[in-house]
């Protein structure tokens, strides 16, 4: 194999041979710049030369030893001994930064540990403990960012004996910037004081849950509270549901009414329009409740919209509450009071254009993440593979 091939090497690398034996065995010597570590000198003499086997990246297919040849020198001037520091090679390790970035990479891609320990000849063990080597040296880069300024806060599953965790979501840069476990204040507020810059947020992203509004008011004090779009229309679509179910209890079990409930006016198909209207023509009361629900749902859908566009936009978001609150039926009612509640969380949806479909998005990568290791365990190993696969 042609010497001037071989560039992976490391600089300050000359390559004496290249041989071909069940793998590919270089020798070669570090001729690179020498400095005595404690005072910098280069008034060095050569006492002694020796040979460390390093495994080394790969050549195609082929495994690759490193047969590196070093010396020990003594400083002059602080009459030291020491041996030379070669770039790309710590001390005591019987492999090179790159042939365990190799590995990392491959094991991050979806090589499982046995399938590394078959074609690269190292112990499942050494995989593992190399990733998280790699794992917790890439989340010290991540340990110093300060909050973004759009953030999305959400839940997901983690396991049946830890319960949930929450997600932290840079929704304006797409990355994961935190996960913590639990989902109360009492569980979170050590992960939320050690979080740098929480007064540089200025817009929360969250649904309708209660705890994290009360815990983002807290700890980021000069951000506005923004509902998710998706979860304020799923919950409106509920509530009417629960309705149609008291209504006509048998009709709701119908699946081909329920899809078409469910759906917007303006996507149904002719046919589909006129079984409806043929249902609404013999129970004229389910008729209103889904004309009521089609006017909510595109009120809330409103987008892009100015200060001066939301002021009538507000009027008629409290005209429904006012609606809501004062029906007959009990879900209409509970309806009501939690748009009232949230009044001005989903008011700020109409100019903020961020929601937490980013966040969900996300989740189900982490989901993939747990699906591929099998589930896990230990959450801080969770946690680390997150936050470096998705950041």
């Amino acid at each position: 194999m042609p010497k001037e091939k071989i560039d992976l090497v490391g600089p300050g690398i000359k390559v004496h041979s290249v041989v071909r034996h069940g793998g590919v065995m270089i020798h070669a010597e570090y001729v690179g710049p020498v400095a005595c570590p404690q005072c910098s000198s280069e008034q060095l003499r050569t006492k002694d030369r020796f040979v460390r086997k390093l495994r080394h990246e790969s050549i195609g297919t082929k495994n690759t030893w490193l047969y590196l040849t070093l010396r020990k020198y003594r400083c002059e001037d602080c009459r030291r001994y020491f041996r030379a520091r070669v770039p790309g090679l710590l001390p005591y390790r019987r492999s090179t930064e790159m042939f365990r970035q190799e590995i990392f990479m491959g094991h991050r891609d979806g090589i499982s540990q046995q399938q590394l320990h078959r074609t690269r000849r190292i112990g499942s063990a050494t995989v593992e403990r190399w990733f998280h080597e790699h794992l917790e040296l890439k989340e010290k880069m991540f340990s110093s960012r300060l909050c973004p300024t759009v953030l999305g806060i959400d839940e997901h599953f983690f396991t049946k004996k830890q319960g949930y965790a929450t997600t932290f979501c840079d929704l304006q840069k797409h990355r994961i910037f935190e996960v913590a476990k639990g989902r109360s204040e009492h569980s979170l507020h050590s992960a939320l004081m050690r979080m740098k810059g929480r007064e540089r947020v200025q817009v929360v992203c969250i649904d309708l849950s209660s705890s994290y509004r009360s815990l983002a008011r807290k700890y980021f004090p000069n951000a506005l509270i923004v509902s998710d779009r998706f979860h304020v229309v799923r919950t409106v679509i509920r509530h009417f549901l629960d309705t149609w179910k008291l209504l006509d209890p048998v009709g709701r079990k119908n699946r081909g009414l329920l899809s078409l409930m469910r759906r917007k006016s303006g996507n149904l198909h002719p046919d589909q329009q006129a079984r409806l209207e043929r249902y609404f023509e013999q129970n004229p009361a389910i008729g209103m409740v889904y004309k009521a629900k089609e006017e909510l749902c595109e009120l809330l859908n409103q987008k892009h919209r100015t200060q001066k566009d939301c002021r009538p936009l507000i009027s008629r978001l409290l005209y429904w509450i006012d609606q809501l609150r004062n029906s007959p039926f009990e879900p209409l009612r509970t309806l009501g009071a939690t748009l009232s509640s949230w009044r001005d969380e989903i008011a700020r949806m109409w100019r903020f254009t961020r929601n937490n479909g980013i966040t969900e998005g996300f989740h189900t990568k982490m989901e993939l993440i747990q699906r591929r290791a099998y589930g896990f365990r230990n959450f801080d190993n969770y946690r680390l593979r997150v936050i470096v696969m998705c950041g």
